[in-house]
């Protein structure tokens, strides 16, 4: 009989463990259902100790069967009489062990099912939710999916540290709660269905909601909610979302489907300046195609390697010789070579920009390394994306590529943008030292396009700031842009830097950036970008003019 006992507690607590596995469980879901094991071995020692005392065989009968009916499933039957009465000691404890075990139960059921930092649906429970409300939504049902990105929310990450990111998170979720009560009444008085599907990316799904008055009110209300700023951790931090809507059946007849035409929907909105709500249409779906051509032809560009390098030279504005180049990335596309604005997006998108950026890292190494060996000295900048400065392994491939073709630091120079620079980590502005003091040097692109923090400009570990096209283009022409360009010169040596103009497009441009005092010119009236061949050659070829001017 205490076999018996056993066998059920351990059947019961591999139903239970197999139920929160089947779940979607997490290592907490599964740590919870193995814990559950704990109690129904207790009930195993219990019965035994039953055993050992003279009792009625029909008492242990039905503890057995009690314990079965409680291994498939049964925790709310009541004991059966001849265990209440035969053993009331054993029956009470199994009744309190009951409880506790419905209890853990429901924790296991909130972890497989409801997002831990809202308390909302997460993806798994979302997903399974909403392709049940499609499957029996009635014929004629519109049911309407809104896929909602939050803005700004990495910067409060980032500045602010994730344990705040989670309270933020947690109140957008109550707003958006709130903005589902608001507009049941345009759903049959039903509440749409809430998910946070990862990081800051959230959804509500409508299973029948046929006004397209009142689609738009939706969309609105979400906007306003999270536009609204948030008091967090003593002062008021605004985020902002884009909003993506996708239509049943027109979008997509399956979750799967109206998944990604709202996706596509809300990316843009994106690009379309955020904070709006964007409907999927004919023209994103053509786009949804173009963009799954481009990844798959990328990592086609990565596997067969296809990417190379150009150089442009950057001269000194007062001697004319070479300082340096900036290493610009081609695509070798077999219907003809692709500019880096055709794809980069694309590649930052899809995550492909950091296998593409350990390319380039290391060929850059191996150029520095091979043009040190020709006495070629000058310093070779590269860009560096958001998504490669990021990455926590970005600075270590780095060192190592250097390491490993033995070239010297002092020859390589990073460039990252204005935005960038504003915006990146305290750990990434230390790593960054960190290189600049084993000698690399670094430089902050396209100044005067974003929205510089002069505090911090001041303080960032910077050697040089490369003016962006749109302050120089008119400087030849235009007094008003020689003075915009001249004051930002100034701004630039005020912090200790070098000036360094781009995409300089005739000499009289160049006339003027030397005289209101710019170090380093670029573009293609000093040299167009060109192969490394092609770059060596113009390097000898310039140092003969030099010497004769």
């Amino acid at each position: 009989m205490g076999r018996g006992v056993a066998s059920a507690a351990a059947l019961a607590a591999c139903l239970l463990v197999g139920a929160a596995w089947a779940a979607g469980a997490t290592l907490n879901v599964l740590g919870v259902a193995v814990a559950l094991a704990v109690p129904l071995v207790v009930l195993t020692v219990l019965a035994v100790l039953v055993l050992l005392q003279p009792r009625r065989n029909a008492v242990l009968t039905a503890a057995v069967d009690r314990l079965h009916a409680a291994a498939l499933g049964d925790l709310e039957s009541p004991l059966p009489t001849a265990l209440a009465q035969g053993a009331p000691r054993l029956a009470e404890s199994i009744d309190e062990l009951f409880l506790k075990l419905r209890g853990n139960l429901e924790s296991v059921h909130r972890l497989a099912m409801f997002d831990t930092v809202t308390g909302l649906a997460n993806r798994p429970h979302f997903r399974r939710s909403a392709e049940r409300m499609l499957e029996d939504a009635h014929e004629e049902a519109r049911a309407v999916l809104f896929f909602i990105d939050l803005d700004r929310f990495k910067t409060v990450n980032d500045t602010l540290g994730h344990a705040v990111g989670d309270v933020l998170l947690g109140m957008v979720a109550n707003r958006l709660r709130a903005v589902g009560d608001q507009c049941a009444a345009f759903n049959h008085g039903e509440t749409p269905l809430i998910g946070r599907l990862a990081g800051d990316e959230f959804t509500l799904f409508f299973a029948d909601l046929p006004d397209p008055h009142a689609r738009v009110r939706v969309g609105e209300k979400v906007l306003e909610a999270l536009c609204e700023p948030f008091d967090l951790a003593g002062q008021q931090v605004s985020i902002g979302a884009s909003v993506g809507l996708a239509l049943y059946p027109d979008h997509g007849v399956t979750l799967h489907e109206l998944m990604g035409a709202a996706d596509a929907a809300m990316y843009q909105a994106k690009t379309q300046g955020r904070g709006r709500v964007e409907t999927f249409s004919d023209g994103l779906a053509a786009q949804m195609i173009a963009r799954a051509r481009l990844e798959t032809e990328l990592r086609a560009a990565i596997e067969h390697d296809e990417f190379a390098l150009v150089f442009q030279p950057q001269v000194s504005a007062s001697t004319g010789s070479i300082v340096g180049a900036e290493a610009l990335l081609r695509w070798q596309h077999p219907d003809g070579t692709k500019l880096p604005g055709s794809f980069l997006q694309r590649a930052e998108e899809t995550g492909l920009i950091v296998e593409i950026g350990d390319w380039v890292v290391a060929t850059v190494a191996n150029t520095i390394a091979r043009w040190a060996r020709l006495g070629v000295e000058q310093r070779l900048a590269v860009n560096v994306s958001q998504r490669q400065i990021d990455h926590a392994s970005f600075f270590r491939h780095l060192r190592a590529a250097m390491l490993a073709a033995q070239a010297p630091a002092r020859l390589l120079e990073l460039e990252i943008s204005e935005t960038l620079a504003m915006h990146c980590s305290e750990d990434v502005l230390r790593a960054i030292a960190t290189l600049r003091s084993a000698g690399a040097t670094v430089a902050v692109d396209d100044f005067g396009t974003g929205y510089s923090n002069l505090a911090r400009l001041r303080r960032l570990p910077i050697d040089r700031v490369k003016l962006d096209r749109s302050l120089i283009e008119h400087v030849a022409t235009n007094p008003e842009a020689r003075a915009v360009a001249q004051a930002v010169i100034g701004l630039v040596h005020g912090i200790g830097c070098e000036a360094v103009a781009e995409g300089i497009e005739s000499e009289a441009q160049a006339s003027v950036l030397r005289v209101i005092g710019c170090e380093v010119l670029q573009g293609y009236a000093i040299g167009a970008p060109m192969g490394e061949a092609d770059f060596l050659a113009w390097v000898q070829d310039m140092a003969p003019r030099r010497a004769t001017a």
